[in-house]
């Protein structure tokens, strides 16, 4: 049975295409320390102090701590130094670029002399909550011999052909190769297309070319060692507006309310070259493309609340939902062979529209203590725990999305954050410091693995207006596949990311 006699079938029924993975339910589950220069100066240990407008996009209560309204914009010169290793190959890049990332005002209403409720305040706030710019490259020979030639790109495409017809892989006599990719996708979705992709460019073999029912494919790569080039970059980032209410009950407790609008703005672009001179080998060069792209917004909310022990002394408490995100994606490919057949090209210039898909990530839990120093300075410790195993894709009754969110179950796990900063005032000026350390989401701890940061800042009082710098630094390391396989393991690369921010802020009582 062709595929085209099915392509109106096949468009009237709108068959769920995917190209959703696991590095897409952690790039949305994650945020990094962003806002204010003060706030990222005490590594955002800043649930029990509030007083400050990225305080309020962690623990909504810090807006009723202000006695003015305020307001605040931050721009912050973010450095990424990349270092990967790839069977003893090393590579280095590093980019840096400027961003507006934090902006927000809090208006502060004063109540009746009278009531208990002493004041309660209005606040919006944006953050831009993770900044996605990246890249990076990795070069070296695989010499990994293995009989099923995982180390291969290869792999990747018999993994998609295994067990599919032949004539719903390949193209119709006479029919372009962009063409029979476009209908293929339109018919039968994503697994097809890359399937097709390595039929038409002879990297897999069918065991019978002159039957259409034919199921079962062979390597026209042979296994042995493989120099790979691999090129990753990446751009956009991930944005929260939050909506605040808060209020002041008598002198010690303050509670608040964020709603939160997410939006996200995701390019990516992968390259990766194989070369092999292994003996059996038909097909000796891949060149491999491909883009993403992703829009998507969301909603979130967020309880807490301050509560003064002493004069000193405060403990603090948020809870933050989960966000659930409504996600669009496109993606268009590039194939490029050469061996015994010649120079084959398979560049369809096709973009692929995905379906809306559902996100929902973690929700979190943080508890905060602070120690104030009366007019000298404090001390603030968070810690804050996320699932990453609860992250979920829908809707869940979608086979498809039942194995995906069952490996998300497996694979990730629950991490905690803690934060630890300090403050101490001399006059008009403000010193500052802090630490972090983020625990991996991977239950292996190490295909991502754990965050340690740390950062300084100085401030200045000029009196109604505040100007505040900071330099903050974290060093994460990550191992990353070359492609995806759903058996088997992909070749990896070992990235060791150092992320620098010198950030600066201006903020002032309305």
């Amino acid at each position: 049975m062709k595929k085209l006699s099915l392509l109106c079938i096949g468009l009237l029924s709108m068959p769920f295409i995917y190209a959703q993975d696991l590095t897409d339910a952690l790039r949305y589950s994650q945020d990094n320390i962003q806002g204010t220069a003060r706030f990222r100066a005490l590594s955002g240990a800043f649930g029990a102090l509030g007083g400050d407008m990225s305080a309020v996009s962690l623990n909504p209560a810090s807006s009723a701590v202000f006695t003015r309204s305020h307001a605040s914009l931050s721009g912050s010169n973010m450095d990424i130094e990349n270092t990967s290793n790839y069977f003893g190959g090393l590579g280095s890049t590093n980019e840096s670029n400027f961003d507006l990332n934090q902006a927000g005002a809090a208006f502060v209403f004063a109540a009746n002399n009278n009531s208990p409720w002493r004041k309660f305040s209005l606040a919006v706030a944006y953050e831009r909550t993770n900044n996605f710019d990246d890249s990076w490259f990795a070069a070296g020979t695989n010499t990994t011999n293995d009989p099923d030639f995982s180390n291969s790109i290869a792999s990747y495409f018999y993994d998609f052909a295994d067990g599919k017809r032949l004539d719903e892989i390949s193209s119709l006599p006479g029919e372009s190769l962009a063409d029979a990719y476009q209908d293929i996708g339109s018919v039968y979705g994503f697994s097809h297309q890359q399937a097709f992709l390595g039929f038409e460019s002879f990297i897999l073999e069918p065991d019978d070319i002159n039957n259409d029912a034919n199921t079962t494919y062979t390597s026209n790569i042979a296994p042995g060692s493989f120099m790979h080039d691999y090129t990753y970059a990446a751009t956009g980032y991930n944005g929260k507006v939050s909506f605040n209410l808060a209020t002041q009950y008598e002198d010690n407790l303050y509670l608040g309310l964020n709603l939160n609008t997410h939006f996200i703005d995701y390019q990516r672009s992968t390259l990766l070259f194989e070369d092999n001179n292994n003996n059996g080998s038909t097909v000796n060069f891949v060149e491999f493309q491909n883009s993403l792209t992703t829009r998507g917004n969301g909603f979130s909310f967020q309880i807490g609340g301050i509560m003064k022990l002493s004069q000193e002394f405060r403990v603090g408490v948020t809870y933050d939902s989960p966000t659930w995100y409504t996600i669009e994606e496109e993606t268009s490919q590039y194939l490029g062979t050469d061996g015994a057949n010649g120079f084959t090209e398979i560049f369809p210039q096709v973009i692929n529209v995905y379906p809306s898909y559902r996100l929902q990530t973690p929700a979190r839990f943080t508890g905060s203590l602070a120690y104030v120093f009366g007019t000298q300075g404090l001390i603030s410790f968070d810690y804050s725990r996320k699932d990453y195993g609860s992250t979920k894709f829908k809707p869940e009754n979608d086979s498809y999305y039942q194995d995906l969110n069952a490996n998300i179950s497996d694979l990730f796990t629950q991490a905690s954050t803690y934060r630890l900063g300090g403050e101490y005032k001399h006059k008009q000026f403000s010193f500052r410091g802090g630490y972090r350390f983020e625990e991996s989401p991977y239950a292996d701890g190490v295909t991502v693995g754990d965050l340690n940061g740390y950062s300084l800042g100085l401030g200045y009082n000029f009196g109604n207006t505040k100007l505040d710098v900071t330099y903050d630094r974290a060093e994460r390391s990550f191992n990353n596949n070359l492609y995806n396989l759903d058996f088997g393991t992909a070749p990896q690369a070992m990235v060791d990311r150092t992320n620098s921010n010198i950030t600066i802020s201006l903020s002032f009582n309305i």
